[in-house]
């Protein structure tokens, strides 16, 4: 962050930033904000595939076993496959 102070809460770090706005509302605020125009893009990134539904449900137990989301344990275990066919 630059060595500014924040506008509204003057702080002079992203902590001290935080801090300030884990206990205040921007609204008590709103004779202080401008309006400003931005577009924003959004990109989907994931990709869809269908699977099997007794190998669904198995994922799901085996997710929940580990404390994971089961797409991330699909991830895992895609990336732990392919790290072992491109050795090949």
């Amino acid at each position: 962050m630059k060595k500014n102070k924040s506008s509204i809460s003057k702080a002079t770090s992203y902590e001290k930033m935080g801090d300030f706005w884990a206990s205040h509302d921007l609204t008590d605020f709103n004779n202080e904000t401008k309006k400003v125009n931005f577009d924003v893009e959004i990109k989907n990134d994931k990709t869809y595939c269908a699977l099997d539904k007794n190998i669904s449900n198995e994922l799901q137990l085996l997710a929940n076993k580990r404390g994971v989301s089961p797409d991330v344990l699909i991830n895992l275990f895609l990336q732990e496959k392919l790290k072992l066919l491109r050795k090949k």
